[in-house]
Order: C-alpha cells, then sequence, then structure tokens
C-alpha cells in the first residue's frame, strides 16, 4: 500500500485511519504511539500478576512458618512491567499506582491470625 494514495485522493481519510488504527502491535506506528506497553499482550500482564502472587503467597507461608528469633523474610520484588500510565497499568494489573507509596506489608502476628 502505498501512503501517498491518500494525498492522490484515492484512499479515504476514513480508510487511512482504519488502518492506522489496526495496525498490529509489532509496528513501529504502535510502538512509537504506546511505547514499550504496545509488547505486552493481557496474557503477558496476567502472567506477570500470577508470577507476583505465587511469589507473594510462598513469602506469607514462609514467613508465617519460620522461627519467632529468625530475621523477616524480604518482601518479593514484583516482576516488571512496561512503564506507561500508573492509572492505566493499576486498573489492568491490580496494582497500586507509584504516588500512593509502598503498599503496607502485614506483619508475622497479621499472617498468623489470618491463616489460624
Amino acid at each position: 500500500m502505498d501512503l501517498l494514495d491518500w494525498h492522490r485522493g484515492r484512499l479515504s481519510s476514513r480508510r487511512l485511519a482504519v488502518l492506522v488504527k489496526h495496525m498490529p502491535r509489532d509496528s513501529a506506528v504502535v510502538r512509537d504511539l504506546h511505547g514499550e506497553s504496545a509488547e505486552w499482550s493481557v496474557t503477558d500482564y496476567l502472567l506477570a500478576t500470577t508470577v507476583d502472587q505465587l511469589a507473594e503467597s510462598n513469602w506469607m507461608f514462609a514467613t508465617v512458618n519460620q522461627d519467632e528469633e529468625a530475621e523477616p523474610l524480604e518482601y518479593p520484588v514484583p516482576v516488571a512491567r512496561p512503564s506507561g500510565d500508573s492509572a492505566d497499568e493499576s486498573e489492568a494489573t491490580g496494582t497500586a499506582p507509584e504516588d500512593a507509596g509502598p503498599p503496607r506489608r502485614p506483619g508475622v502476628a497479621e499472617l498468623s491470625q489470618f491463616f489460624a
């Protein structure tokens, strides 16, 4: 397809808009408009969230079942996601926006009470 066809009048503005709107994810236009997040599909976000939740549940289990004298375990680091609008990402991934501060982590007593 020749984009000069739009200038020559052989391609309507509506058709051109439809073609640009429905470009594949790996196109240069989509990557330029949406950045790194264009390469992530819903499946990728769900998989990253699943990995984060599994790491968090393993951390909770290990925290509850460790000796009382032992040092607290380090909270797991979440999988890095593409940068972008934090409000859109928080809705899609279920994470809090960055400006909300770090999430409050439950202590040993709260976890023990929850799992008791």
